[in-house]
């Protein structure tokens, strides 16, 4: 089919990009608290800062035009006058999402994380002037959309939360991101996944040794207080996230 965003599916589109949703290292149990049940990764691991923000997308469409949304739903596209203003996402992203070059036979989504200002609360951690900032986390090239964007939505949503979403692996990330001019988020380490900790308090001591004060700071002013760290495969076929504060809370309710 000739894509054309005008007629196009949109609840499938909004769909079939959207961000999966990422698993805690050690698995959630009841009220929040950690298990001991840990993720199992293997071979080398890649640790990011996972930043305090609002996640982003912008979805390049092989018509030439683009969308801006955030996690949930679409707010903007390439032409309109009037965009969604919701956390300030088509204000901070509309002038890069013009400026990329397009795609062809594909539909590719940088997924970026949007923070500073009053994003969230915690925003002064990374600016104590409000400034605002973004970081790539993630991208997709879907080659397939045709096929895809035919299924039912709910199907659509079964796929991507099953983890077939076909994202970048790291060096072509980060080549993507050099290319498009845009920061990722900070890459922390890389171990092998027989020296990442196994037990609450060891994974807390280790998120505190990596990343003791946040590498997102947008000005000097912020508070510096990281929000986490993201492992993953240099393949992303194994993926979690570790929070300072679910461990905090977990251990202090242990003790």
């Amino acid at each position: 089919m000739n894509f054309d965003v005008r007629s196009a599916n949109l609840e499938a589109v909004n769909s079939l990009t959207k961000y999966p949703s990422i698993p805690t290292y050690h698995q959630l149990g009841e009220r929040g608290r950690l298990t001991e049940v840990v993720g199992e990764f293997s071979g080398p691991v890649i640790g990011t800062e996972k930043i305090d923000g609002s996640n982003a997308r912008i979805v390049s469409l092989p018509d030439g035009s683009w969308l801006l949304g955030s996690r949930e739903e679409l707010l903007c596209a390439k032409g309109d006058l009037i965009g969604n203003p919701a956390q300030g996402i088509v204000a901070a992203l509309r002038e890069f999402a013009d400026g990329l070059a397009p795609v062809a036979d594909c539909v590719r989504v940088h997924y970026v994380e949007l923070f500073g200002g009053k994003i969230t609360a915690g925003s002064k951690q990374y600016t104590g002037h409000q400034a605002v900032g973004y970081r790539m986390f993630d991208m997709v090239v879907i080659e397939d959309y045709e096929e895809l964007l035919g299924r039912p939505v709910a199907e659509l949503a079964a796929w991507r939360e099953a983890g077939n979403q076909p994202f970048l692996p790291e060096e072509e990330l980060l080549a993507a991101a050099a290319r498009d001019g845009l920061d990722v988020t900070p890459r922390l380490f890389t171990v092998d996944a027989a020296e990442l900790p196994r037990d609450l308090e060891k994974t807390s001591a280790f998120l505190a040794e990596h990343l003791p004060r946040t590498r997102s700071a947008l000005d000097e002013a912020g508070g510096g207080k990281p929000e986490g760290i993201v492992l993953r495969t240099p393949t992303r076929s194994m993926i979690a996230k570790a929070r300072f504060e679910d461990y905090d809370r977990t251990l202090r309710r242990k003790r």
